[in-house]
């Protein structure tokens, strides 16, 4: 990895969690890679896994808050900021292994897990293969994957690249370009803050939400080497995710849904694949679930843990 400049040094970990007081930064060596993850607070531990193209940083704003209610452990997942980021081992099944190390390692016998994007698939993965270790997972925005993912419209609706109005559809471009081997890469080297901004300003619909200096913190993340590959690694291993799904039973443990813009997909999703969910929708809030609505994506949390 090239140095981090002096104009950098304020979006990395150790300044990044020097905004966020009693949390600390720490790194596992687990399943055969580095996680990195920020821990703070007390209580039964309330595991944070974030998406793409994101980092643990996306749980800033409710960390605080849950943090006096739980024992808050944020992790870059496989692939993601800190963490890792290896030639293979993208399927969900095996990230969540990662974290079921991380927290075997670390103790704990039971967690409560939540999930955003990416992370949300691996919280679902991980309550399915260890449904004796997890007491409670929350989704945000975004399920496992399942069939429903192989039918996403290679071609756009009229209205779903009209970004000014709020009602726009959405087109997964990101899900098909994300698999092409190698090309994502050389095409987006030295370009990533394009994209960055491009993503956050397609499934934003709370202007001011996500600030220039959160972006920043993921430009730099994004910009690392083998990152544009380790992310496109999560899509790559989608297919395999839609296989392994199939040989789970459906989910018993308790689980909460939090749909924003993706809010369809997701109860889809919960009806078919679990037996004790609960399903709330953010209505007029985009995928930035916890940055764009923090207040209520605290509050919501901690009423399905309790």
């Amino acid at each position: 990895m090239k140095p981090i400049n002096v104009t950098q040094q304020e979006y990395t970990d150790t300044a990044l969690v020097r905004r966020l007081p009693g949390f600390t930064n720490h790194e596992a060596y687990v399943n055969g890679v580095k996680l990195h993850y920020v821990t703070g607070g007390k209580g039964e531990p309330l595991v944070l896994l974030g998406g793409w193209p994101e980092t643990w940083w996306e749980y800033h704003k409710i960390m605080p808050e849950l943090a006096a209610h739980y024992q808050v452990i944020a992790v870059d997942i496989r692939g993601q900021g800190g963490s890792s980021k290896p030639v293979s081992g993208y399927d969900k099944k095996t990230m969540a292994r990662d974290i079921y190390s991380l927290m075997n390692q670390s103790g704990y016998s039971h967690i409560n897990i939540v999930g955003h994007d990416i992370g949300a698939m691996v919280a679902y993965s991980f309550a399915a293969n260890y449904p004796d270790y997890t007491k409670h997972v929350a989704l945000l925005d975004v399920p496992h994957p399942f069939e429903a993912f192989r039918k996403f419209p290679l071609l756009p609706q009229k209205n779903d690249y009209q970004i000014n109005d709020p009602h726009h559809g959405l087109h997964f471009w990101w899900f098909a370009f994300n698999q092409v081997p190698d090309l994502p890469e050389k095409l987006l080297e030295g370009r990533t803050d394009i994209l960055v901004d491009w993503v956050y300003d397609y499934l934003n619909k709370t202007p001011g939400a996500i600030s220039n200096f959160d972006r920043s913190v993921y430009k730099l993340a994004a910009a690392q080497p083998n990152a544009i590959r380790a992310g496109n690694g999560w899509y790559q291993s989608m297919q395999q995710d839609i296989d392994d799904l199939k040989t789970y039973k459906k989910l018993q443990t308790p689980i909460l849904g939090i749909g924003g813009i993706s809010a369809p997909l997701l109860s889809a999703f919960l009806k078919e694949y679990t037996l004790d969910s609960k399903f709330i929708e953010f209505k007029g809030t985009g995928h930035w679930i916890a940055e764009e609505r923090p207040q209520e994506t605290t509050k919501a949390l901690l009423e399905f843990l309790k």
